[in-house]
């Protein structure tokens, strides 16, 4: 998952086109609460009133929805299923193995219910604040704030500092992927290369790459990264194709596994399942640009039937990758597969060219935030050139950022579970959970016997729980793997 990138999670597949770009922009302004025509990341509406508009029951936020290329249901939905595929699937072997057969089954189709429907109640949400203040979208930074406005008075205070923190959420999270992308190029590549050469350090792949990565991340225009995003698409098909093959040759009998792991390890397995099932913000985005966006939610909707595969996928992935592997299932299953053979070392480079394209695309998010709502503003009165070089500054400075911190931490599994539990339990569970207790709060209608507060309450406790358990035990994994 999952994976922010321009297109739907975790894992950064293109749109191809147009639509790349389209997303993309748009993508931005929505994590900024940057629109055209708004103040504070909400639209400047005339309100109905005397002068005979029409009352606030009948605002339908869809219907003043301005999208230059809006996307029918099959594009959204192929979108999503598109974004599924990259580090957080080829990860899912090594989740299972922290967590065993049977806990790893039934565990991921729990964790991705739970974002499915934490996803489900932002949106729905979002819609309805959308409806009182009679405005087409509220970025999540303001969506988070106005709630807490007209929340529980314990919370009103804090209102000011939540668009900060989401935007912090969504910056770490999104530099924390491109720490795993650098780590999984580097350690691909390697693999590969000792095989015709003699053993280096990873860490020297990281310096090789460190100047194309900065040069990736000079290109301002999402639309000519397009053509080699769609080549990362059919690339990563392939590969995955044939990972595959070699999982299913000579698979041993599940009975050989172990059903539970290490409850200790559960974190763990958690964190990294929520680094490859989540992506509020870019599934945002989609609901956004989509020309019937009534058809998003629903049982039966566009976001139940994609995850209902991406999880699907992710349970298949998991199980048959740890059947074959056990206990040397590493952070990609790549990592797994032959380093002797020809077929195996293609799929290696084949993943490593692809997340490589793809970093720049994950990247682009944090820039726009970084750029847009904390340096531009601070700019206004310099001239085009300062601000051009002032821009290439911030975007060499972060991606050396992340590539020290790879160089730091070369653990790839670590990595994906870390800002898994750091960020997601925040941005995917305890915020959207937040938001609608705080959107029902001035009415008090949490229906009988107060259900919705109790069960948003219950979310908020689960997603800090997570985030600081998850997080204390991926660092503290990180601290004991260079001790051993």
């Amino acid at each position: 998952m999952p994976k922010l990138d321009m297109n739907v999670h975790d894992n950064g597949n293109n749109m191809g086109g147009k639509q790349v770009d389209n997303h993309a922009s748009y993508k931005s302004r929505q994590l900024n609460g940057d629109q055209k025509g708004t103040q504070s990341g909400v639209a400047m509406i005339t309100l109905s009133g005397s002068d005979g508009s029409p009352p606030l029951d009948d605002y339908n936020p869809h219907q003043h929805r301005k999208v230059e290329h809006p996307t029918t249901n099959l594009e959204t939905l192929v979108h999503l299923l598109k974004g599924s595929l990259g580090t957080g699937i080829l990860a899912m072997p090594n989740a299972f193995f922290k967590a065993g057969l049977v806990v790893g089954f039934i565990g991921t189709i729990l964790i991705g219910s739970l974002c499915t429907y934490c996803i489900h109640v932002l949106v729905r949400s979002q819609y309805e604040m959308c409806k009182q203040r009679r405005v087409p979208i509220l970025s999540y930074p303001r969506t988070l704030e106005l709630a807490l406005e007209q929340g529980p008075g314990v919370l009103r205070k804090f209102s000011r500092f939540a668009g900060g923190a989401v935007n912090a959420f969504l910056i770490i999270y999104q530099l924390g992927i491109c720490c795993v992308y650098v780590v999984f190029v580097a350690t691909n590549i390697k693999q590969v290369v000792d095989q015709y050469w003699y053993e280096v350090d990873v860490r020297l792949y990281m310096v090789m790459l460190l100047l194309p990565l900065i040069l990736i991340n000079y290109v301002r225009n999402l639309k000519l990264l397009a053509p080699f995003s769609s080549f990362a698409n059919v690339v990563t098909f392939v590969g995955l194709g044939i990972t595959m093959y070699y999982v299913f040759d000579n698979i041993p009998s599940p009975a050989e596994r172990k059903l539970s792991g290490n409850v200790l390890e559960f974190p763990l397995f958690i964190g990294t399942t929520l680094f490859a099932l989540e992506a509020v913000g870019v599934i945002i985005a989609l609901e956004y640009n989509m020309k019937n966006p009534v058809d998003f939610g629903g049982y039966f909707g566009v976001f139940n039937r994609g995850m209902s595969i991406i999880v699907g996928m992710y349970v298949f992935v998991g199980f048959v990758g740890y059947v074959k592997y056990g206990d040397l299932a590493q952070g990609s299953i790549t990592l797994n597969l032959p380093v002797d053979e020809k077929l195996a070392q293609s799929v290696k480079i084949m993943f490593a060219i692809a997340i490589f394209i793809t970093y720049a695309l994950q990247c682009y998010v944090p820039l726009e935030i970084v750029w847009n709502t904390y340096i531009k503003d601070r700019l206004e009165h310099s001239s085009s050139k300062k601000k051009i070089f002032i821009e290439y500054v911030m975007r060499t400075l972060i991606v050396i950022g992340t590539f020290l911190l790879a160089v730091a931490i070369p653990r790839l599994e670590l990595f994906i579970s870390l800002f898994g539990a750091l960020c997601l339990s925040a941005l995917g569970i305890a915020f959207p959970a937040t938001v609608e207790m705080c959107l029902l709060w001035p009415t008090r209608s949490y229906g009988r016997c107060n259900w919705i507060l109790f069960k948003d309450i219950l979310l908020i406790v689960c997603g800090i729980v997570g985030l600081v358990i998850g997080t204390y035990t991926s660092v503290a994994s990180i601290v004991q793997s260079f001790i051993d």
